[in-house]
Formats: C-alpha cells, sequence, structure tokens
C-alpha cells in the first residue's frame, strides 16, 4: 500500500497529529528536523510551522517545504 497523508492537525511547538490513508495516526515531532536539517530552519518560525499544508503529505510555502510520508509513518509516535 501506497502511503498517504489524509489529514493532519497542529498540537504545539513542532508536533502535528498525521492522519493517513491506512487508518493509521502519528504524531510527528518536528523540531529536531528544524534544528539539523537546513531545509526545514524556516519551519523555526512557529507562525510558518502551523501554516503547513495536506496535499498527499505535509507541505509548507506553497510547496518549498515538503517530507516524504513514508518518513512521518515510521518515524512519528502512535497516537
Amino acid at each position: 500500500m501506497w502511503i498517504e497523508v489524509t489529514n493532519a492537525s497542529y498540537l504545539d511547538g513542532y508536533r502535528i497529529l498525521v492522519r493517513f490513508n491506512d487508518g493509521a495516526s502519528r504524531v510527528c515531532d518536528f523540531s529536531e528536523l528544524v534544528k539539523r536539517y537546513p531545509v526545514f530552519r524556516p519551519l523555526a518560525d512557529l507562525s510558518l510551522f502551523r501554516r503547513f499544508r495536506v496535499t498527499d503529505t505535509l507541505e509548507w510555502e506553497d510547496g518549498r517545504i515538503d517530507i516524504a510520508p513514508e518518513y512521518l509513518y515510521e518515524n512519528g509516535v502512535p497516537a
């Protein structure tokens, strides 16, 4: 099965509750990604971080920043 994000809700800090097309839900914490990888550094601004959009994954700034849904699924904490 191809994993896709179907819904997501901002929780707090750098955490987002992500729901997937197989019915699973994960809490994904982006705090380490924001610190570690330059592509995610703009998301340190929480006002920008909270403005994500759900496509088949999560994206910010009209797709200039996105993340693989598989990464979210594998690295998120089951909710």
